[in-house]
């Protein structure tokens, strides 16, 4: 495994970070602990998940991720071998989160409440990166990076509120470090001058959709993760799984996600499946497996700090954490580039 800083937190964090957000539906708690005890014994020390987990949201499975990552430590007493990443809701009408019943936003009130919530069924007293999940704000489209604007009025919670509450949260010692996810240039640059401006916490990092479908996070947010050290955590780095292939010319392999769920919306827009077609013969000329491609090509991005894996088999992760040994030539990257060239960010 290689490791990387997380922005200038002094921490360094495994390439490849566990994602969970199956424990709980998909998964088993049983399961969900296999997963975390193999990842952990080839290198990963970083795991992310969130209040919002397992997906898709539900109230009665809420929290439900974080519940099995708790009762793993106390079962292997491993909490100190771990970075562990955590968030906190952004502004949603889902109203299940508090003890009002009041739709979620990333204030001050929110903030604590979701964090001890989190803590508790986390079974530990501090969080190592506490991320705002998606912005306080409407946005254009989730993700907050699209390829056309379209404006989103409505109410926000102020970025000074948000992050004030983070900084109380470092300064009790509940919270390491802070980050945001599904955020924008402008928004990540908005918690960087607010941190200069009032001395309170840096953003360490961003985790936004990355892979070959959608690589809009290098039209502006890459050079921010450059210059200001807020380094990407890439979701969905095979794009829910579309990028393997399991579900070209309409194929629905039974148990796989977009079978269970009927969530992959995202991917499925004009455009997807002649750009993954074309991905595909890529990987198959060069004798790769497409998903090692994929997740490698992620992680040969000079901003990405980390590339956060997720899998429902034992397989499955065992072939995502092999990419790490996976090299993106220069011209296996060319061919990429090419394919990029012609088809674009289909999927953002």
């Amino acid at each position: 495994m290689h490791y990387r800083p997380l922005g200038r937190t002094g921490l360094e964090v495994s390439a490849i970070c566990l994602g969970t957000m199956t424990y709980g539906q998909q998964n088993t708690e049983a399961e969900g602990h296999a997963q975390l005890d193999y990842a952990l014994d080839r290198g990963i020390n970083f795991i992310d998940t969130a209040e919002l987990y397992s997906i898709p949201p539900k109230p009665e499975t809420q929290g439900s991720t974080e519940r099995v990552i708790g009762s793993w430590f106390k079962a292997r007493g491993n909490r100190d071998k771990v970075i562990l990443a955590t968030k906190v809701c952004g502004l949603s009408e889902m109203t299940w989160f508090r003890d009002d019943g009041a739709p979620a936003r990333p204030t001050r009130a929110q903030i604590f409440e979701a964090v001890d919530k989190s803590l508790k069924r986390l079974q530990t007293d501090y969080i190592d990166l506490y991320q705002l999940h998606w912005p306080g704000r409407p946005i254009s489209g989730f993700g907050s990076n699209p390829t056309r604007w379209k404006s989103a009025p409505g109410e926000e919670t102020p970025i000074a509120e948000t992050l004030d509450a983070f900084g109380e949260l470092v300064k009790a010692g509940k919270v390491r470090h802070i980050g945001l996810s599904n955020e924008s240039a402008w928004g990540t640059m908005r918690f960087l001058h607010e941190a200069e401006r009032t001395g309170g916490p840096r953003i360490a990092s961003i985790q936004n959709a990355y892979n070959l479908l959608n690589r809009t996070y290098e039209t502006a947010l890459a050079e921010v993760s450059l210059r200001e050290d807020v380094g990407l955590l890439a979701y969905s780095p095979l794009a829910q799984g579309f990028l393997t292939g399991k579900y070209q010319k309409g194929a629905r392999p039974a148990g796989a996600r977009s079978t269970l769920f009927d969530r992959g919306q995202r991917y499925q827009k004009p455009g997807t499946e002649e750009a993954i077609d074309d991905y595909l013969a890529i990987a198959r000329a060069a004798g790769l497996d497409p998903s090692q491609m994929a997740i490698a090509f992620c992680l040969s991005r000079e901003f990405m700090t980390s590339v956060i894996i997720g899998a429902t088999t034992m397989e499955q992760l065992a072939t995502d954490i092999a990419a790490i040994d996976i090299a993106i030539t220069p011209e296996l990257e060319a061919k990429i580039d090419a394919v990029h060239q012609m088809r674009g960010n289909p999927a953002p």
